[in-house]
């Protein structure tokens, strides 16, 4: 295990999906059902996501390493340029993504089946997110599955735990937007990064 990996993972990871949509869903359904089960859907939601995109990072590491660099910067900017253009407007779509997920838990549940709610509507919402997309890139930058799975899937838990804790006072205190703009940044140093690992 490598803990830089662990650590640039995590790093990335949290502070990208601490904006998303993932956090409102996560804080709608804990505010329907009992927090700790809605934690553990979302976490085994999130664990078995992060396992298929660390699976397609292995892929991906078969590739030629001047291909994945490129594609890892491409990545990271695409991710700076979606996280930078929705911060505008990402304090307004909070209020409709609460609405939305709001409506899909409707009905009080037993444990097990609050923990299954919370499984698939965060199952079913988060395919192709940029969390994924980042964890795909890291497992091929670092060639470290394991450690990468760590650092994603700890974020994830991470960002989750603190929407079921401490979502609201969060929101109150700290704007989405500004959280969007954080992560546009992440990901512009990310791609900085690599780009220069590419040409020295």
């Amino acid at each position: 295990m490598d803990l830089a990996a662990i650590a640039i993972t995590f790093g990335a990871i949290f502070l990208v999906e601490l904006p998303d949509k993932t956090f409102i869903a996560t804080l709608v359904l804990s505010t329907r059902y009992r927090p700790l089960a809605v934690w553990i859907g979302v976490g085994l939601a999130f664990a078995v996501q992060t396992l298929l995109a660390v699976l397609a990072g292995t892929v991906a590491t078969l590739l030629p390493e001047l291909l994945i660099q490129s594609v890892a910067i491409a990545i990271f900017l695409l991710g700076a340029v979606i996280l930078f253009r929705t911060a505008p407007n990402a304090d307004a779509e909070e209020k409709e993504q609460e609405e939305e997920y709001a409506a899909k838990a409707t009905e009080p549940r037993t444990f097990f089946k609050a923990l299954l709610a919370s499984f698939v509507v965060l199952f079913t919402a988060e395919w192709g997110d940029l969390s994924q997309l980042l964890t795909i890139n890291m497992v091929a930058r670092f060639d470290d599955p394991v450690s990468v799975f760590l650092g994603s899937w700890g974020a994830l838990l991470t960002v989750s735990g603190l929407a079921v804790l401490a979502g609201r006072v969060l929101l109150r205190h700290m704007r989405l937007s500004l959280l969007h703009y954080i992560g546009a940044g992440v990901c512009l140093l990310l791609a900085t990064v690599t780009a220069v690992e590419l040409l020295l």
